[in-house]
Order: C-alpha cells, then sequence, then structure tokens
C-alpha cells in the first residue's frame, strides 16, 4: 500500500489565481453586505453573510489544495466551517476579546448558532456545485 494512494491529482487542476480572485470577490460582496448599509432585510444580511462565509472557505481551500478533487475541498471546507462555528461554545478571556474586534467578529463570529451551520453549508453546496460546472465547462462537457 502506497502512502501517496490519497494525495494524487485528479487530472483537474484549478488556477489559484482563479480560485483567490472569485474568493476575494466574495470577501468583497461579504464585507459590502456586512457593513455597508443596504437597506436589506436583517435576515439576508445575517445568513447571507455566513452563506458568503462559507463559499469563501471553499474558495480558499481550492487555493491551497487547486490538484484535489471537489468533495475533499468540501469536506476540508466543512470541517474549517465546524470548528469556528463549534469554537464559538469556547470561552476564555483573550479568544472572547479577540470576538469583540471586528476582525474576530467576521472571521470567528460572536455567538453559536445552529442557523449559521445551515448558511455555511449552503455556501459550501453552492460553491461545490460552481466548482463542478467548472470543471465540466474546461473538459468540454
Amino acid at each position: 500500500m502506497t502512502p501517496a494512494t490519497t494525495s494524487r491529482p485528479t487530472g483537474r487542476i484549478r488556477s489559484r489565481g482563479g480560485c483567490l480572485a472569485t474568493s476575494l470577490a466574495i470577501i468583497v460582496a461579504g464585507l459590502s453586505l456586512r457593513l455597508v448599509p443596504l437597506g436589506l432585510p436583517t435576515g439576508i444580511v445575517k445568513y447571507g453573510g455566513s452563506v458568503l462565509w462559507g463559499a469563501m472557505v471553499y474558495g480558499l481551500v481550492a487555493v491551497l489544495l487547486p490538484h484535489r478533487s471537489g468533495r475533499t475541498i468540501l469536506l476540508v471546507a466543512g470541517a474549517i466551517a465546524l470548528l469556528v462555528e463549534f469554537s464559538r461554545l469556547i470561552h476564555t478571556p483573550w479568544f472572547d476579546a479577540f470576538r469583540l474586534t471586528l476582525p474576530g467578529a467576521l472571521l470567528l463570529g460572536r455567538i453559536f448558532s445552529p442557523w449559521n451551520l445551515v448558511a455555511y453549508a449552503a455556501g459550501l453546496a453552492a460553491s461545490a456545485l460552481v466548482d463542478r460546472w467548472a470543471g465540466q465547462r474546461a473538459k468540454g462537457e
């Protein structure tokens, strides 16, 4: 049994630049949604930002692992999203102090909510579908 069996390329290598550009566009959209008063309903702002956060995580994992399958990227990104959300249940003075800053609130959030997990899953699933579609288009299918 070779240890490299789980790290073989899938035959499709995503463009790191394309994944990074897409992730940056998602970040700009998320920051705009959260920080610019657009007059949108609170639920759209809160959960729309969480959907975009999940999509951003998928994109950044794809930047780091461009040769992996969409399934692997989805699993890694999902694990990161779960860890971040469940980290909100951990309370230490320094962790809570960081969460009160703007970067802490945007990266980690402040309060645990199972609804955030649903929003992250939607962003991750949408990203995986777009990634799959882009892969099929690249192959000419």
